[in-house]
This record gives structure tokens, C-alpha cells and sequence, in this order.
């Protein structure tokens, strides 16, 4: 098996999941005492956070194509970014490395074709709403139209998120409000919800949803883990 490089810390809350997820992907697809050969480099989230509310991308990209520079000098063969929203800098970081990169959207585009959605509800940060890196590319790479919340609600979604699910706390009132969220943008003709922020999966499970999920955290990391098996 290949080994897996993971920058997280974006928060570590859901970093954490990603490391039980490459393992139990693994363990699943290899059986026995498989897990995955993986790397993580956990980065400090708040300088990064206040780069984000300071709109500096380029520091961000710098700081993110060094955390992959250090991974790939570790001995990685694939680097994944452990956020969605961090995905704004990506060019920076398949520039800065030799080994290939595994953009969050791919998977979760892939996923969405082939269940053939065309029409598709959008959760995450405000960076991730409201800017083009993440649906410019759902919509280029896989023909997907994007739905986003209002912009209260994206408010509501995006709190939430820093507030609430980057420090681990998880609430019932936190849940009603996405759900309702997500229901509006059932009514608006979404076919289906992105959970397009790695924190969302601590809040919402599929079972909660009045849309079918796609959760981008399980599929970033299964993606991962099909790639290190099947390149060896």
C-alpha cells in the first residue's frame, strides 16, 4: 500500500475522523489487521483561521504548500488537504509537490454522477458557499449545478461551524437548524446535499437528512485509500 499523506488540523475534530476513516476503509477493503499506511501533519488552526477572516490566501497557500512539502519529504505519495474550505489554495500546494494531490470535490462530484444528480444542495464554510473554487469546480469537472442557502442562513451554517463543531460541541439546536436548512434547499429543487465542511459529519448523518447526503469527509478519504491500495 502506498502511504497517504494528510494535512489536518482544520480543525483536528474532524481530522480525527479522517484518521478512522482511512483505516476502517482499509480494514474493509484488505481485511485482517489492515489499516492505512498514512502520514498526518497536524497544522495550528489560528493563525490559518485569521488568515481566513483577513481574506489572506496567499499566506494561506504558502503555509498549506509547506505543510505538503513536509509530508512529501516524510515519505507520502499522496497528499489530501483535510478541509474543504483550505481547498481556495490548492494550486499552491500540486505546485509545491512531485506526488499527486486529491482535491476534496472530485470524489464527491464522481459520487454525485454516478447517482445521477444533477441539482445539488451545498453546506460548508462562507468561503466555500459564497466563493467559485469549490462549485466552479463541481460545476466545470462534473456538470453539477449548485444550491446554496440564503444568506442568513448561510450565516447560521458557517457560526456553527467555527463556533460550535471546530471546538467539538455538538447540539441538538445546531442539528435543527441544518435540517431546516436543508429542507429549504430541498424546496428549491435540490436533489441531493453536500456536507462540503469536514466538520459537518460530527453534526449530520444520513438518517437525519430530508436529502440524500454526500458527505465529503467519507469520500475524500475513501478516495484516498482506493488510490494507495491500487497504485501498489
Amino acid at each position: 500500500m502506498k502511504t497517504i499523506g494528510v494535512i489536518g488540523g482544520m480543525s483536528w475534530e474532524s481530522s480525527t475522523e479522517y484518521y478512522k476513516l482511512l483505516n476502517r476503509h482499509a480494514k474493509a477493503r484488505l481485511g485482517g489487521h489492515h489499516n492505512a499506511r498514512s502520514l498526518m501533519l497536524t497544522v495550528d488552526f489560528a493563525p490559518i483561521e485569521a488568515n481566513q477572516r483577513a481574506g489572506d490566501w496567499t499566506a494561506l497557500g504558502q503555509q498549506m504548500a509547506d505543510a505538503a512539502r513536509q509530508l512529501e519529504r516524510g515519505g507520502a505519495d499522496l497528499v489530501m488537504l483535510a478541509t474543504n474550505t483550505m481547498h481556495r489554495v490548492y494550486e499552491s500546494i500540486e505546485a509545491a509537490i512531485d506526488v499527486p494531490f486529491l482535491h476534496i470535490a472530485d470524489p464527491t462530484g464522481s459520487a454525485l454522477r454516478a447517482a445521477g444528480v444533477e441539482r445539488v444542495g451545498l453546506l460548508g464554510t462562507r468561503y466555500t458557499m459564497e466563493q467559485t473554487f469549490y462549485t466552479g469546480r463541481l460545476r466545470e469537472r462534473y456538470g453539477l449545478e449548485t444550491v446554496i442557502p440564503d444568506e442568513a442562513e448561510r450565516a447560521d451554517v458557517h457560526r456553527i461551524i467555527y463556533d460550535e463543531l471546530c471546538h467539538g460541541k455538538v447540539n441538538d439546536a445546531s442539528r435543527a437548524v441544518y435540517l431546516r436548512v436543508i429542507e429549504a434547499l430541498a424546496a428549491r429543487g435540490a436533489q441531493a446535499v453536500i456536507l462540503g465542511c469536514t466538520e459537518i459529519t460530527l453534526l449530520i448523518k444520513a438518517e437525519d437528512s430530508a436529502l440524500p447526503v454526500f458527505d465529503t469527509t467519507a469520500l475524500h478519504a475513501q478516495a484516498a485509500v482506493e488510490w494507495a491500495i491500487d497504485a501498489e
